[in-house]
């Protein structure tokens, strides 16, 4: 079976006591069923600008992003094609700036409705959107989801990475970094731990699996901090050829209790050269990649 991976996004808006829902009309991916607005990442594309043009195309509203709620992962298997579809689902409460709600004129979408958690609950919801709400969860019943165009060939010099990153201290207020290893992009540069998930894996599952490959630490995952987006057109790295990249990182706080000597476990031959624990005025001398310091900076925020 193929692997296939993509990028989701929803908004949580709220008013009055009330969620905003859409549901999946005959163009849907499961006609009746109601959902948060939002849809799918293009390539390249911020999530976060994903989600205002998704938002305001089915619903006419005007939106702003205020933070990232939750990132959850679900897998979806078209037998028909031979494909199991990982999505990584990304939930951003958003504020309502204009406009006038609406239902969609066109799309996967035919109306567009404020509810109440109660009145939300009786609806027949897609699984993810019940987890986001804090609803019970209901798979859908077998035959639900409309029969799907088949998948288009994988682009040949695409790729999607979605990965989870940590800003990682201990109780001393350290901060754990890993060096890039050469032959990959930002060699030698200092970077967040972390890396890309596996098909099928949570956010924080491989977060904390990453951060026992790349720095031997055991460490809990605290609070979500935002989103990073990465566009590289021609990134080179092990292929041996440039790629058109586009990378989705989410970014946790994460505290290890104990830590120890940061030592990289992963298999010889991995993105990462050796890690270290350092305290700010160090992290703020090295190189650092752009992820990096960004979320050392959000560090006493």
């Amino acid at each position: 079976m193929e692997l296939r991976r993509g990028v989701g996004v929803y908004g949580v808006l709220r008013e009055s006591g009330r969620v905003l829902l859409v549901r999946d009309g005959t163009d849907g991916e499961v006609p009746g069923v109601w959902r948060l607005p939002g849809g799918a990442v293009a390539h390249a594309e911020h999530p976060e600008h994903a989600v205002v043009r998704e938002v305001a195309r089915q619903t006419g509203l005007t939106v702003t992003v205020d933070r990232l709620l939750a990132a959850v992962a679900d897998v979806t298997t078209y037998p028909e094609d031979d494909v199991a579809l990982h999505t990584d689902r990304l939930a951003f409460e958003l504020s309502v700036l204009g406009g006038t709600l609406r239902d969609a004129a066109d799309g996967p979408t035919d109306q567009a409705r404020w509810v109440t958690t109660a009145e939300a609950a009786r609806l027949p919801l897609a699984p993810f959107s019940a987890e986001l709400l804090g609803l019970p969860v209901t798979p859908l019943p077998t035959g639900t989801r409309r029969p799907r165009e088949p998948f288009p060939p994988a682009h040949p010099d695409r790729r999607l990475r979605f990965g989870a990153y940590g800003l990682v201290t201990d109780p001393a207020g350290r901060i754990l970094l890993t060096q890039i290893a050469d032959g990959y992009p930002g060699a030698g540069q200092w970077h967040l731990p972390g890396g890309g998930t596996d098909h099928g894996e949570q956010p924080t599952t491989g977060l904390l699996r990453e951060l026992v490959e790349e720095g031997g630490q055991l460490g809990r995952v605290v609070e979500l901090l935002g989103v990073d987006n990465l566009h590289n057109p021609a990134a080179l790295g092990p292929e041996g050829r440039p790629l058109d990249w586009h990378g989705v990182r989410v970014i946790y706080r994460v505290l290890v209790d104990v830590p120890t000597d940061a030592v990289v476990t992963e298999s010889a031959g991995g993105s990462t050269a050796r890690a270290g624990w350092f305290t700010p005025a160090q992290a703020a001398d090295l190189p650092l990649t752009g992820i990096a310091a960004s979320a050392i900076g959000r560090r006493g925020r």
